[in-house]
């Protein structure tokens, strides 16, 4: 029996982190005077992240047990025209499974930022950010109409410029927090365009109203123009999550982002921020269904992400940035599911992806911990022996994200494969390739990452950079010099990822059927199946996780991973001469340059958009504003005027003959113009 639920219980649910917040923000820093202290700021936004996880816990229970529902408006911020701008919340499904990973991702990593930051100056403000991180990434997920989406869209964007750049004394870091401010920018201007389509045109902002219009537009054609209107605003909030989900060509923010603390890693890669595009996607599915155009650009789009980003990961040396091409790659996988209208399953390994990259992320800051604060992986070897639970953890992650039958990650990838394969779109060619090349590929890197880091021979003491450029104010409180051993993390640290490895091992198989093929997103995401049967085609092959596993064993997904696994063994474990001579003459040809490069996306960003941008800006204040505004126009005018003045004084000489013969000679000038010439 559905049962409806409580305002005010729903509003706890954002504001709770948001009080953590703000009581963290002002009494824990030297703003307000630092009265909290350090215990009282992580308890407070801890509790206020552990009070949003247990009601949105609860709200999932009453939605999807009990067939709870809420859709209504909390309050109206004005009204223009008729067009109302309203706070109000729908939770269905799909939001209550949003609300639970964000909570939950967010109070591991508020925990394990207790160990992780433990002796950073920057503790208190740290905790304040995340916990308004938490906060604006659970106003985007439930809001009932686009004006709260985007709120919350450019919320998250604020606090990342906050989080990327935290250590703002840092060059590299304020360039990075300034390249993803931007570049978002880029992405966020198509979303508003699209956003205003859609308000000029069904004359709402509420998704449901919005979704009731759609018939009486679908065929409505954009003044001046020959295009669809749904396709032009399809693709214009597309545009808005290819900035926010780091889609290829707005990518290049996203790896950069890693000058921040690693626990931020873990929270905007893993649930919020990048996780935003494809669930808005999601959300507006009946908008998106309406254009194949839009969603073969969506596929093009995700199938170049996944595919070209993937291969990006193999050269890092940086720990963490390989986990974060790693992301890049994964969201092109999400992102090419929603291309071929395998909604659910995209938002299915949106949710599986969370955990084991969450994982992977807070993983990878124990083994920075254990290594003094070392982040190249060519200096580690050997970890596995010194940080143990570090190590089972690290591994299950990594299994889950290759798509080992049995862990969560297969479930998710290995639908959206089959998803791609059953679709008839005219890019689902390129697209089949991308993923089933990125299985080996991610298997390739992520081992390599693993193998080099937690086996082989130990290299810690080797590291010739080893406390050079450490900048952070804790480095040194593990200890004890380059050459010290590594060690496992306290127990704040390994608690959350020993509570991470469990759903990245069995949320896939529990959630499969629900999720892809039960009444789960009933009424929530639409596909129109007499154009787009990738679903149907989807339920006709799969009947359970067991029979999925057991044949993803002989299916080729699994033997691609294998085989990365194993090339990954061999390169780096058995004969590491190999990936050295590759190495080599791939820079003879300029392939390395090519890679280390990025494509030389983040080059043409820098030296033609931004130089661009700059040179034009410096022309018209130059030329524009300098010269002609303020020289011609402001001062022109002014001299002028002292010139004319000065002509006219001359003429003003104060003799009565002067002024009679100006007279006479007016008086022949009219006479002659009336008499002669004017005839």
């Amino acid at each position: 029996m559905s049962q409806t639920l409580s305002a005010s219980l729903l509003l706890a649910v954002p504001l709770a982190p948001l009080v953590g917040s703000l009581l963290a923000g002002i009494w824990g820093t030297a703003f307000g005077g630092n009265k909290i202290g350090r215990t009282g700021s992580s308890s407070l936004t801890i509790l206020g992240v552990l009070a949003a996880f247990i009601l949105s816990a609860l709200t999932f229970k009453a939605v999807v047990f009990d067939g709870a529902t809420f859709n209504e408006s909390i309050y109206t911020w004005m009204v223009v025209g008729g067009l109302k701008m309203e706070i109000g919340f729908l939770i269905d499904s799909i939001t209550a499974m949003m609300m639970c990973v964000v909570t939950f991702v967010s109070l591991m990593v508020h925990i394990y930022t207790m160990g992780y930051m433990e002796e950073d100056e920057g503790y208190n403000r740290f905790f304040s950010y995340i916990s308004l991180f938490t906060f604006s990434m659970l106003m985007l997920v439930m809001s009932n109409n686009l004006l709260q989406l985007f709120f919350g869209w450019e919320a998250v964007g604020l606090v990342s410029y906050l989080l990327i750049g935290f250590y703002y004394k840092k060059s590299t870091a304020i360039f990075a927090n300034m390249k993803a401010f931007l570049v978002n920018r880029v992405g966020d201007f198509g979303f508003i365009l699209g956003i205003g389509l859609i308000a000029a045109y069904t004359g709402t902002l509420n998704y449901s109203e919005i979704f009731a219009k759609l018939p009486e537009i679908q065929n409505t054609q954009l003044p001046g123009t020959g295009w669809m209107l749904v396709t032009v605003t399809a693709i214009c909030l597309f545009v808005g999550a290819m900035g926010k989900s780091a889609q290829f060509p707005l990518h290049a923010w996203l790896p950069d982002s890693m000058e921040g603390p690693t626990p931020i890693s873990a929270l905007i890669h893993a649930a919020t921020m990048v996780t935003a595009g494809i669930f808005m996607v999601s959300r507006m599915s009946p908008l998106f269904e309406l254009s194949d155009t839009a969603l073969n650009f969506i596929l093009v789009i995700g199938s170049i992400t996944a595919l070209f980003m993937g291969i990006l990961g193999i050269i890092q040396n940086d720990i963490k940035r390989v986990i974060a091409y790693s992301t890049l790659s994964q969201l092109g996988y999400m992102t090419i599911a929603l291309g071929v209208s395998a909604y659910s399953v995209s938002v299915f390994h949106l949710m599986t992806h969370a955990f084991f990259k969450a994982l992977l992320f807070l993983g990878a800051g124990s083994v920075i911990m254990g290594m003094h604060h070392n982040q190249d992986i060519r200096w580690m070897g050997g970890v596995r022996k010194y940080m143990p639970i570090t190590w089972i953890t690290f591994l299950l992650g990594n299994l889950a994200l290759i798509g080992t039958p049995f862990f969560s990650g297969f479930y998710s990838k290995d639908a959206i494969i089959e998803a791609v394969h059953a679709s008839t779109l005219p890019a689902a060619g390129f697209a089949n390739f991308a993923v089933l090349a990125g299985v080996f590929i991610t298997a390739f890197y992520s081992f390599r990452l693993y193998f080099i880091v937690f086996h082989g021979k130990e290299r810690y003491d080797q590291n010739p950079d080893a406390h050079h450029d450490d900048h952070h104010a804790h480095d040194d409180h593990h200890g004890h010099g380059h050459d010290a051993k590594p060690h496992e993390s306290p127990l704040v640290v390994t608690g959350p990822l020993m509570l991470l490895a469990i759903p990245s091992v069995v949320i896939g198989a529990i959630a499969l059927m629900p999720m892809l093929f039960g009444d789960f997103f009933k009424g929530v995401i639409y596909v129109d199946g007499s154009k787009h049967g990738a679903m149907a085609e989807l339920a006709e092959k799969i009947h359970g996780w067991v029979p999925m596993a057991l044949h993803g064993f002989t299916a080729a997904p699994f033997w691609l991973a294998l085989a990365g696994v194993v090339v990954s063994y061999v390169f780096y474990m058995v004969k590491p001469e190999i990936p050295t001579a590759i190495m080599a003459a791939s820079k003879k040809i300029g392939l390395y340059q090519v890679l280390e490069g990025k494509y030389g996306v983040d080059w043409v960003y820098e030296n033609i958009f931004a130089r661009g941008a700059r040179a034009f800006g410096s022309f018209f204040w130059k030329v524009g504003d300098q010269a002609i505004i303020d020289g011609a126009m402001v001062n022109g005018s002014w001299k002028l005027m002292a010139k004319f003045g000065q002509w006219m004084r001359g003429l003003q000489t104060g003799y009565v003959y002067h002024y009679a013969l100006v007279m006479l000679l007016g008086i022949v000038a009219l006479m002659t113009y009336f008499v002669w010439l004017n005839k």
